[in-house]
């Protein structure tokens, strides 16, 4: 007997009691626990939660994509109203008609753009094989289509794209096409996952248009799942907030913002940086939510904060005193002298292999850096912030000007000089994965630079050294035999500090290292940061396409584009009166969540969906 299921006419999606447990050595992980909610036809549900949270978990079961083993719905039902198979249970499906039903009627976006498109096709072709595997149409056909796609998401040059191969092309770039490849077949339900993370702010505007316009245009209903409920308010009318595999507080946008009831929302609103006040510290999860050592949670709280109010109004810091300090500062001799540094990279060349144009990713930048000063460094990708970085460590090669550190021309210095020099000025890489070596245990990778530069002579100094350098970056001397795969995101970052901390650097170049964490971690090493930098006296530059991030910890910001300097003032100064139409650029396409935004948005939101009903009227 064929079972018959229900749904309400206006919702296309019912997840009924879902709970999806992992299995592994220590036992069983309830990754998603007895969880349920409906989603609305032409509805954007925001889901929000941490890494581990139970939100990836949740929307992949949507397309039977949990894997077994390890993984295993054990419960519940996804009820979908299907325009092939009319009301079913997804959980029901065979293997041949959810391959009909991915792509077609549920579609999604990944996370990571990279590992999401094969490498050895041409990011064109893949999208026309999801044309072509779902439509019956001709080759040409699908090329046209995917081109008018292309221009749709707004790529540049979209026949280039369609030939270029996913390496040749920029991370944004990337994620368009996923997008492209997602709308191809104009699905019923469109969930993207994490689709922002790690992009430029500019970008991040874009895509949360292109999506928010094509909800618009098809009547699609979207699942967008992110950990910062600042991006969620920018495109979602209801949310859903998730801990643990739980469920802890849903509602509409307005009221999870305008009053959350549940401590876990109060810190995910409250950990995020602001621009509109700096705070000494940020808050974290642990000042709303107090978590024991063995990771239960007490029934009687005794957390630090009860409102996100309440936070800011016990870490504010005025205007006047960040102004005084920094004022301090510059009465130091600059420990950081750059002058007209440029960076230049062969372009196209002749006949013989000449370079005849260059690309100028550092074009004539100079700028200081004083003792116990953070100097921000902000722009898109692309605008040589980066390049900088690395030109001042010359781990890419100046082409010509200055780099005066400690009264030393770095540019010339010979390899071992520099190499000695080094030991001073140390860097913390963006990606936490590639800079720990998979095959060192992480106390070897950070007793490896005191050994390359002879700093204790015996091994008990090293091991004693490592495990103090954990313990400062709040891990554990219980971790130094552990390898880097045992380790979150959050904590990986923590030990490449850990070993950028080793030698006793005076000086400290951060490149990105916050940009693919979530907001609570990014608090958490961001207040890391601040700490280490009062207690051991540290001078940093601060590398970040996020200027609310950069405008926390920065004392001054200087503003990268397309090589050049647009502008360099003190932190608030570049917020409040910002000189260049660059810097508004940037400022203004950051998602702040705040609640007169989020009224805005609504109404806006509102009144097109209005005006696309009248127009549907109209054509009928």
């Amino acid at each position: 007997m064929i079972r018959k299921y229900t749904i309400d006419q206006d919702t296309i999606l019912s997840v009924r009691n879902l709970t999806i447990e992992f299995f592994n050595q220590e036992g069983i992980i309830t990754a998603v626990n007895d969880t349920s909610f409906d989603l609305k036809n032409g509805q954007t549900l925001g889901i929000v939660g941490e890494s581990g949270s139970g939100k990836s978990v949740t929307v992949m079961s949507l397309l039977q994509l949990i894997q077994s083993p390890p993984g295993k719905i054990t419960s519940g039902e996804i009820i979908f109203n299907s325009k092939q198979y009319g009301i079913v249970d997804i959980l029901q499906l065979s293997p041949k008609q959810m391959r009909a039903l991915r792509g077609s009627e549920i579609a999604m976006i990944f996370q990571d753009p990279m590992s999401s498109l094969n490498p050895v096709y041409t990011c064109g072709n893949q999208v026309m094989e999801t044309i072509l595997l779902h439509e019956n149409i001709s080759r040409k056909e699908a090329k046209k289509r995917t081109l008018e796609l292309f221009e749709k998401v707004k790529i540049n040059e979209p026949e280039r794209i369609f030939s270029s191969f996913p390496h040749k092309i920029s991370g944004g770039q990337k994620q368009r096409v996923m997008i492209a490849m997602a709308l191809s077949c104009k699905p019923s339900i469109l969930v993207a996952d994490e689709p922002t993370t790690a992009l430029d702010v500019t970008v991040q505007a874009t895509i949360l248009d292109l999506l928010q316009e094509f909800k618009d245009d098809k009547d699609t209903s979207i699942i967008f799942i992110t950990h910062d409920l600042g991006v969620v308010a920018e495109i979602a009318e209801d949310v859903m907030v998730m801990f643990r595999g739980d469920v802890v507080e849903s509602g509409s946008v307005w009221d999870i913002f305008s009053k959350p009831t549940h401590p876990y929302t109060n810190g995910l609103l409250a950990c995020r940086p602001r621009l509109d006040i700096k705070l000494e510290t940020l808050p974290v999860i642990t000042d709303f939510l107090h978590i024991n050592n063995d990771g239960s949670i007490p029934t009687v709280s005794n957390a630090r904060f009860k409102s996100v109010g309440e936070a800011i109004m016990k870490n504010y810091q005025s205007e006047s005193y960040l102004r005084e300090q920094f004022e301090e500062l510059e009465k130091k001799e600059p420990l950081l002298k750059v002058k007209n540094l440029c960076t230049f990279f062969p372009g196209k060349t002749d006949w013989l292999g000449r370079p005849i144009e260059y690309k100028k990713a550092v074009n004539d930048i100079s700028f200081e850096v004083y003792p116990g000063e953070t100097l921000g460094l902000v722009g898109e990708s692309g605008c040589g912030k980066t390049t900088l970085g690395r030109s001042l460590l010359r781990l890419i090669e100046p082409t010509s000007g200055e780099v005066i550190f400690d009264n030393k021309n770095l540019l010339d210095l010979n390899s071992k000089q520099l190499r000695a020099i080094r030991k001073d000025i140390q860097i913390v890489f963006q990606d936490p994965y590639s800079s720990l070596n998979p095959r060192k245990s992480i106390g070897d990778a950070i007793i490896e630079p005191m050994r390359v530069h002879k700093i204790y002579d015996t091994e008990k100094e090293l091991n004693e050294k490592a495990i103090e350098l954990l313990e400062m970056v709040n891990l554990s001397g219980a971790h130094f035999n552990r390898y880097p795969h045992e380790f979150s995101g959050g904590q990986r970052q923590r030990i490449c500090i850990a070993r950028t901390l080793a030698l006793q650097p005076k000086f400290l170049i951060c490149d990105e290292s916050v940009s693919a964490l979530d907001v609570s971690v990014q608090a958490q090493v961001l207040n890391l940061l601040n700490f280490l930098k009062g207690k051991l006296n540290l001078t940093l530059i601060f590398i970040s396409h996020d200027l609310a991030v950069v405008k926390f910890i920065a004392d001054r910001i200087l503003v990268m584009n397309k090589g050049q300097k647009e502008e360099l003032n003190f932190a608030e100064d570049i917020y409040k009166d910002p000189q260049s139409d660059y810097t508004k650029k940037l400022i203004n396409a950051i998602p702040r969540g705040d609640l007169d935004d989020i009224r805005k948005a609504i109404i806006k939101r509102k009144m097109i969906k209005k005006a696309k009903q009248d127009e549907r009227k109209i054509s009928a």
